[in-house]
């Protein structure tokens, strides 16, 4: 059962006991909770699994009602169960998704936000509280009117974008109906943003191509270092050159033709910027999005994780939805035919490299976010292809060779249920995700090894067994 019911969230604690003399210990998992995804709450269980039970099921459950009313405001949508197992009592305290964020931890003299990083529920940094402010207006943070009036600034390389993607010029009416500016001539952060000038010091993209796999120097190892500020168009062409004249198009001589074979597609580069520029947190000060750039891969990285909260990773890419952080941006964007309405960018980065030559599920680009940022990793397809003379080949022989030996011990250790970070442990491997990429994605793949959760690939709770 306690299985079971793990599974139906993707945050859970466990608590042996009702915490009384000290309740803020699990009523911040509740302001947690109630500030991003929901989760639950299992007392009477400790943090193997185990059902300890509780002595008084309904006492505690009237002090868990009680304190929750005392002490989050506003007060959260929660429902407080009791069952039974093995004949002990539990109780299980489910918290959903608020909507009038920021939830409040309020009592001891103090009023403190939480959110969840990990498995730990830790105070809100005030940028996240802000954004969480505006969550719970319904307001986001393009919309806000500034002090800005339009009329100290031009817009020149806008009016003349949306006319050469739209064949439509851009009318003084537009700036209001779209959200750039309100009815008086004061622009809005977004008209901020899309100002010929710099007035939004956040709005940055910091471009390097690193010498090798790795980050180093940038006066000894990187190859190319540019950093692009102000107008969200400019940026978007500007980061877009950069990587295309920082990659290669090479070719392979077929019977009767040449085929093309270019480090990375195009469209899937060109809709993870577009993502970074239209979902990151502008109001986190002193951030800007940065592009980096290896030998074998290319990572965006942009201030802000996903606006619902849920990370990226624990989630089926193709089934997320579009909840925007920037609407006005966004919905700009839009209309110059930078991006689609619908939310289709991250299918859209896949499906575009599913289609180069060489392509192989490998390869396949990959997605992370933290409360704080957002990761889009897209893979060199020609990387392997680099220098391919017989020393490159007697060294694959060799690597063929390991990773054969190294999938033979991987399944021989996963006989019983293992967790990825034992299983890397194991096998002397440090970098977990490198680990899991060259080695038990393979094995999965072939159906050499399974999950035990296999709705659920990217649960803290997953584990790996041999077939």
């Amino acid at each position: 059962m306690i299985e079971e019911l793990v599974a139906e969230v993707t945050e859970c604690d466990f608590k042996v006991a009702l915490e009384t003399r000290k309740p803020k210990s699990w009523l911040k998992s509740i302001s947690a909770y109630a500030n991003s995804i929901g989760g639950m709450l299992l007392f009477g269980v400790d943090n193997d699994k185990h059902i300890v039970g509780l002595d008084n099921v309904q006492s505690d459950a009237e002090i868990i009602s009680r304190l929750i009313k005392e002490r989050i405001t506003p007060l959260p949508h929660f429902v407080l169960s009791a069952m039974k197992e093995d004949g002990k009592d539990i109780l299980c305290l489910k918290v959903l998704a608020g909507r009038s964020t920021p939830y409040y931890y309020r009592a001891d003299g103090i009023m403190e936000g939480y959110i969840r990083v990990g498995n730990e529920s830790i105070i809100a940094p005030d940028y996240i509280l802000n954004e969480l402010i505006l969550k719970g207006m319904n307001h986001s943070f393009d919309a806000i009117v500034t002090d800005a009036r339009k009329t100290d600034y031009s817009f020149t390389l806008l009016e003349a974008t949306y006319l050469e993607q739209t064949g439509i010029h851009f009318e003084s009416s537009d700036y209001v109906s779209f959200g750039l500016a309100d009815k008086n001539g004061v622009l809005t952060n977004a008209g901020k943003l899309m100002a010929d000038q710099y007035i939004v010091h956040n709005s940055r993209i910091f471009c390097t191509r690193w010498n090798g796999l790795e980050k180093g120097s940038i006066f000894d190892d990187a190859l190319d270092d540019k950093e692009y500020e102000g107008n969200l168009i400019s940026l978007l062409r500007n980061s877009s050159d950069f990587v295309r004249n920082n990659s290669k198009v090479r070719f392979v001589k077929e019977a009767q033709y040449r085929v093309d074979k270019p480090d990375y597609a195009d469209r899937a580069v060109n809709e993870a910027i577009v993502n970074a520029l239209i979902h990151r947190d502008y109001v986190l000060l002193g951030s800007e999005i940065h592009i980096d750039m290896y030998d074998d891969r290319l990572e965006i990285q942009s201030p802000g994780g996903m606006y619902d909260g849920r990370a990226i990773q624990d989630r089926d890419i193709r089934t997320v939805g579009s909840a925007r952080r920037n609407p006005v941006i966004a919905d700009l964007f839009h209309r110059m035919k930078f991006m689609e309405r619908r939310g289709s960018g991250l299918s859209k980065i896949l499906s575009e490299s599913a289609k180069l030559p060489g392509y192989t599920e490998h390869l396949r680009p990959e997605f992370f976010s933290t409360p704080s940022d957002f990761r889009v990793v897209l893979k060199n397809v020609n990387y392997s292809l680099q220098g391919t003379n017989q020393q490159d080949n007697q060294q694959d022989n060799q690597q063929d060779n390991q990773q054969d030996n190294q999938q033979e011990m991987i399944l021989r250790f996963c006989a019983i249920p293992q967790g990825r970070k034992e299983i890397a442990e194991h096998c002397g491997y440090k970098d977990i995700r490198h680990f899991s990429a060259y080695f038990l994605k393979p094995l999965l793949e072939s159906g050499k090894l399974q999950m035990t959760i296999p709705d659920k690939p990217n649960s803290r709770n997953q584990k790996y067994v041999a077939v």
